[in-house]
């Protein structure tokens, strides 16, 4: 017969053992692995990438239909790259896109149902619920360069201060640059947010979590399709603007 200290000492030693399965467990099965290289010298966001290192960068592209039905190729392809800094996160998405559309000026107004670049990132890969607080943010990065995510009082916020962005077009191909700055869960929604939030120093071998989609609308009141990096088997599809456990794997490398 066991003592209630043996016990007890059993029971911490079991909670140890299951405890980084747990935290395993917190992301959806299948996620992608991506590895990004350091950038020696920041890249210019300009809509160019033409630096070396956008070359290093392995693509990763924009192909689970989240929402909406079958499209053609010549209405929506998408795909990525990620680099970084100590400073920054830096995306650049090679979009095509044979309607452009931004029918909604208020950017607080149905911001999702326009064209727009949607970038999720979790700073320290923990998964869970975001939907109002910062455990992960999501940029929802319309074709006026703002960056909208919903805070913590529950409405849509501007975190255009995060966020360079500039994007060009050439045909129906779209290259859309963007430069992040990267915040822990503590990060809080003030109005002088400057003075109190200080965004992280990014490092070799630092893991994030991080997805990124696109809304397409052709011109409906109401977007057509929301395509992302990330398989979404089981329970709504669009569930990761809620759930970080979505997102895919971001490894920062040398």
């Amino acid at each position: 017969m066991l003592s209630i200290k043996q016990i007890i000492i059993a029971s911490i030693f079991f909670m140890a053992l299951i405890l980084p399965s747990y935290a395993a467990d917190s992301h959806a099965a299948n996620r992608l692995n991506y590895y990004a290289p350091h950038a020696e010298k920041a890249p210019k966001v300009d809509g160019v990438a033409n630096e070396t290192v956008w070359q290093l960068a392995q693509w990763q592209n924009l192909d689970q239909r989240w929402l909406g039905p079958e499209f053609s190729k010549e209405d929506f392809q998408g795909r990525y790259k990620v680099v970084w800094t100590p400073a920054k996160l830096y995306i650049m998405a090679e979009i095509v896109d044979d309607i452009l559309i931004d029918s909604h000026r208020n950017p607080f107004s149905q911001y999702w149902d326009d064209d727009c670049l949607e970038i999720f990132i979790d700073e320290d890969f923990s998964g869970g619920d975001h939907q109002y607080n910062h455990n992960a943010l999501a940029y929802h990065m319309s074709l006026d360069n703002q960056a909208i995510d919903i805070g913590t009082n529950k409405k849509p916020q501007n975190y255009s201060h995060h966020v360079e962005s500039y994007w060009k077009q050439q045909g129906n191909t779209v290259i859309w640059e963007l430069s992040i700055d990267i915040y822990n869960d503590e990060y809080q929604d003030t109005t002088d947010s400057s003075s109190i939030n200080k965004p992280v120093t990014l490092f070799a071998g630092k893991v994030m979590g991080l997805m990124v989609a696109y809304c397409d609308n052709d011109g409906s009141e109401l977007r057509e399709n929301f395509i992302g990096s990330e398989s979404a088997e089981g329970g709504a599809p669009d569930r990761g603007w809620i759930d970080a456990g979505m997102f895919g794997k971001l490894i920062l490398a040398k």
